[in-house]
């Protein structure tokens, strides 16, 4: 039986690629790729790196056929003009429309699944050495560097991958990438209140059209969440942790999400 899929819902499936070691499942894995997909998985140089393709990609058309009556190994998948992909038209038009969006990271992969209202999700590893306050200062919004300024050094770090997940999840789920420039938007993150996001004029967006949420899937995971639908559409998340092919056990979200997102919920 296919799962429902609220309007006001969006699912998110965790896998975790360092505990999938079972060859047998990897190779059914393999099965599912289409020719491109195939290619790709084998120009991986690391053995690492093709492990979290094929497991990314069997997540996604694992995950897609639990809503819909088609076989993980038929999907097939369009690409908009800046490469973000998407379900191909002949198969996301019957019934509401899917949208979706992948981020992986060192030791976690993650699927964000939502009908009609564009969705982008990202999650990064805490001990990349990407959060650095030079880095912020490159790509951040002047009122970012600001912040990540004015907060105690041991606090920087995580702040840093607030701010970078949530502006990663945010241009993934407007599907134009890095054409958008990351200093032209900037996140407020008032303690217990709703993140809420701003524009420079240029960037013609409305931030009440926009909701987004933290979450801490792991002690060493940040990610973040971001839906193209106004606040009072009252989303609510739900989360799993899946080994595609073998098992899905529900995830609680309200021990992943930071405190000021939790009313978000509701």
């Amino acid at each position: 039986m296919a799962l429902f899929l609220e309007k006001d819902g969006i699912h998110l499936w965790f896998a975790y690629p360092d505990e999938i070691n079972d060859q047998a499942l990897l190779l059914s894995y393999a099965d599912l790729l289409n020719d491109e997909e195939q290619n790709r998985w084998q120009r991986f140089h690391f053995a690492r790196h093709r492990q979290q393709y094929l497991i990314t990609r069997a997540l996604l058309r694992t995950t897609l056929s639990c809503y819909r009556d088609i076989e993980p190994k038929a999907w097939r998948f369009d690409f908009n003009a800046y490469g973000k992909p998407e379900i191909a038209q002949s198969q996301n038009q019957t019934g509401l429309p899917i949208r979706f969006n992948l981020s992986h990271t060192d030791g976690l992969i993650m699927c964000g699944i939502a009908l009609t209202h564009d969705v982008g999700v990202d999650v990064e590893h805490k001990a990349k050495d990407r959060a650095s306050l030079n880095i912020a200062e490159h790509y951040f919004a002047k009122a970012e560097i600001a912040g990540l300024k004015q907060i105690p050094e041991h606090q920087k770090p995580q702040r840093f991958f607030e701010y970078w997940t949530l502006k990663e999840a945010y241009i993934k789920a407007r599907g134009m990438g890095l054409s958008l420039p990351l200093d032209q938007f900037s996140f407020i993150m008032p303690e217990q209140q709703r993140v809420q996001i701003a524009f420079e004029p240029g960037m013609q967006d409305n931030p009440d059209h926009w909701q987004f949420w933290r979450l801490y899937p792991s002690p060493q995971h940040i990610a973040a969440v971001a839906v193209n639908a106004p606040p009072h559409n009252g989303f609510r998340l739900s989360a799993c942790k899946v080994v595609p092919l073998q098992s899905r056990v529900p995830l609680p979200i309200s021990a992943m999400l930071a405190s000021s997102n939790n009313h978000s919920l509701a």
